[in-house]
């Protein structure tokens, strides 16, 4: 898993209501377990009644936010939605209540408190990390119909005048508010994601946006992450200029501001001694090219132990590259900064670069914050002989390589797939800016797939398939092999020759990695007993398409309510099945050759010397197809499917 530089908000906004003195069911409970509401599909596990949070700022920028949240639980699915979570940074902040409520459906109520919270480190993967989460857990309580609710009041001290509400996860949502009280010469304002503009009713000082009625969000096959269709509200908040500035302190009105301000908090820490510059210079002796020299230097970094000590500004600002070399060890901005400093005493300039890791389309041009990164990684400005697809030009900077110093998955020359295409903040100085990750094209994440069959007169077979990837592709081969163990990895193997071929045994699995230059190769040699049908002691009846492809995708459903992200991928196979004594091929399907603005695919049959070849070709293209294509998209996938599910008929002479 690709570890994260996570520029959190430290501020939970979660709503507000009455106190919680006592220990009564409080009235908002009372009132949001009496909403009625309708009557859900069998696949939504709970409803959420009622999510308000206040937020209240003072002149020193500290926030006091007092949350509720209750859910009604429908089915024995929705149980794990009876739970509370509260996180806090021990050194800016700390949670003042946090108690929980479960109202049965026999209106018996059950109180949460102290005894039943658990406070824990909110990563594990950190080795010092002063953000917490408190917890509170029904789940084992709940039943359907019951109604769980929490309220948290927690003070904290924002990095940054500028937090996201999220309206809505994925459950159906009756009620969503946000409420922010700043001080009386502050203002605030926002921006509305996926979601008509929300306004907000402005009473004093005092900004409420609130929306009513949101309808499930279901998981369709291939949708982009939900960050793409959840409704969100950004907000920024802090005293007020004159009309033409609007939000003052602590404001970043343009990306090159949030450029300018990273670059100040990274470049003093590219510090260079002998140690890295010897290290640096045998790293590279025996590489000839600019390129060779980053491939170098990135392999040593990426092998660097990422472990985090997230204290104080530590959380934005990386340690000393001299530091992080003689440790071995540090979290993402580290490994981006300790690669700096080794390119940097080759005489290779490189900057950081602020990036989501794991949603390219989470951060949004229109709202300029460094709130909306999680991860860092790498731009090393390059000259004209280096050529890779992770490579863009700008006009400031010139051509810069893009590479993630963490993925240890991904070489030099690639990047993660869900990096691509997202908008990042390449820090430096007043010339950085937001720029649009590359997208490397279909041919760079590419498999190539060999099948040699054997066919039996009893329909039995056996067969080698030899497979050679590249770029993501390999990416993903390369991490099932990584993560699983060897009889794990055959099983997985075993199971996906067997979708094609029912009850294939496998004899060899031969995986061959090469990640530095990217490459993974895969052979695996199996059988399978009545593979072809005999049909009337006479004919043979087959799928010449005896394995899936990879990024096997399939839309069956006749309607679409969300996008579907596609990565750029191609696929080529050629199966040469050698016919068995005393049969002829009677009938093969057509050939076809599609070509769309999502892709294309060929497919065709020929026979030669007692073989049946049979070939197949796709390239999917990267983009985000709407809704209102799905119709086009479904027929594209519609005519591959029918073409590779189509039988061969072999009859005797």
């Amino acid at each position: 898993m690709v570890q994260k530089f996570v520029f959190a908000l430290f501020v939970l906004i979660v709503c507000s209501s009455p106190s919680l003195a006592g220990d009564e069911l409080p009235i908002w409970m009372r009132d949001a377990a009496a909403r009625k509401p309708e009557t859900y599909d069998k696949k939504v596990p709970a409803v959420v009644l009622v999510d308000e949070s206040t937020v209240t700022v003072g002149e020193d920028g500290r926030t006091t936010t007092v949350a509720t949240y209750a859910v009604r639980i429908l089915n024995r699915e929705g149980r794990h939605e009876a739970i509370a979570r509260e996180s806090y940074a021990t050194d800016t902040g700390k949670v003042k209540e946090f108690k929980a409520w479960l109202i049965r459906p026999s209106g018996a109520v059950k109180k949460y408190g102290k005894d039943e919270t658990l406070d824990s480190i909110a990563d594990a993967d950190d080795v010092y990390d002063e953000t917490r989460l408190k917890t509170i857990s029904a789940g084992n309580d709940a039943e359907p119909g019951s109604v769980f609710g929490y309220q948290t009041t927690t003070e904290s001290r924002p990095f940054f005048n500028q937090s996201i509400w999220y309206f809505q996860g994925t459950l159906p949502v009756l009620s969503s508010r946000l409420t922010v009280v700043v001080p009386g010469s502050w203002r605030a304002s926002a921006v509305t994601f996926n979601h008509d503009e929300v306004k907000p009713t402005v009473n004093g000082n005092s900004y409420t946006w609130e929306v009513q009625d949101l309808p499930f969000i279901e998981d369709e096959p291939g949708m982009p992450g939900t960050t793409s269709v959840q409704p969100r509200l950004a907000v920024k908040y802090g005293p007020a200029d004159d009309a033409a500035h609007g939000i003052g302190l602590g404001d970043y009105k343009k990306w090159s501001d949030v450029s300018s301000w990273y670059t100040d908090l990274s470049d003093p820490q590219v510090t260079l001694d002998d140690n890295i510059a010897v290290k640096a210079r045998e790293l590279t002796a025996n590489a000839k090219t600019e390129f060779e020299k980053i491939q170098a230097i990135g392999q040593y970094v990426q092998k660097i132990h990422y472990i985090s000590i997230q204290i104080g500004v530590g959380r934005f600002r990386p340690h000393a590259a001299t530091q992080v070399f003689a440790k071995s060890y540090g979290d993402c901005k580290d490994k981006a900064n300790l690669m700096r400093a080794m390119l940097k005493a080759l005489h290779i300039t490189a900057y950081p670069v602020l990036i989501f890791s794991g949603d390219r389309d989470h951060v949004r041009e229109e709202w300029v914050s460094p709130g909306q990164f999680n991860h860092c990684i790498v731009a090393i400005k390059v000259s004209g002989e280096t050529q890779a697809p992770t490579i863009i030009t700008l006009p400031e900077l010139g051509r810069l390589l893009i590479f993630d110093a963490t993925d240890e998955d991904t070489p030099v020359g690639d990047l993660p797939d869900h990096e691509q295409g997202s908008w990042a903040v390449v820090a430096a100085g007043n010339l950085g800016n937001l720029v649009r990750m590359p997208i490397t094209p279909p041919e760079s994440n590419r498999m190539d797939r060999h099948t040699e069959v054997t066919l039996q007169p009893d329909g039995s077979i056996s067969s080698t398939v030899s497979e050679s990837s590249t770029g993501q592709t390999a990416v993903k081969e390369r991490r099932w092999l990584k993560h699983l163990s060897k009889p794990d990895y055959d099983k997985m193997i075993e199971g996906w020759i067997g979708h094609g071929a029912m009850g294939a045994k496998l004899s060899k699995v031969t995986p061959t990695d090469s990640p530095v230059a990217g490459n993974f190769n895969l052979n695996v040699e199996f059988s399978a007993s009545n593979y072809a049908q005999l049909m009337q002691g006479r004919l043979l009846v087959f799928k010449p398409a005896i394995t899936n492809r990879v990024n096997h995708l399939e839309f069956t459903d006749a309607k679409r309510k969300y996008p579907i992200a596609l990565n750029a991928v191609s696929f080529t196979e050629m199966v040469r099945i050698k016919l068995p004594t005393g049969f002829e091929v009677d009938e093969t399907p057509d050939g076809v050759k599609i070509d769309t603005s999502f892709g294309s695919y060929s497919a065709k049959f020929e026979v030669s010397d007692g073989n049946l070849v049979f070939t197949r070709s796709l390239v999917q293209k990267s983009g985000i197809i709407p809704p209102e294509q799905y119709t086009a998209l479904r027929a594209f996938y519609g005519r591959i499917r029918a073409t590779e599910q189509a039988p061969v008929v072999l009859a005797k002479k």
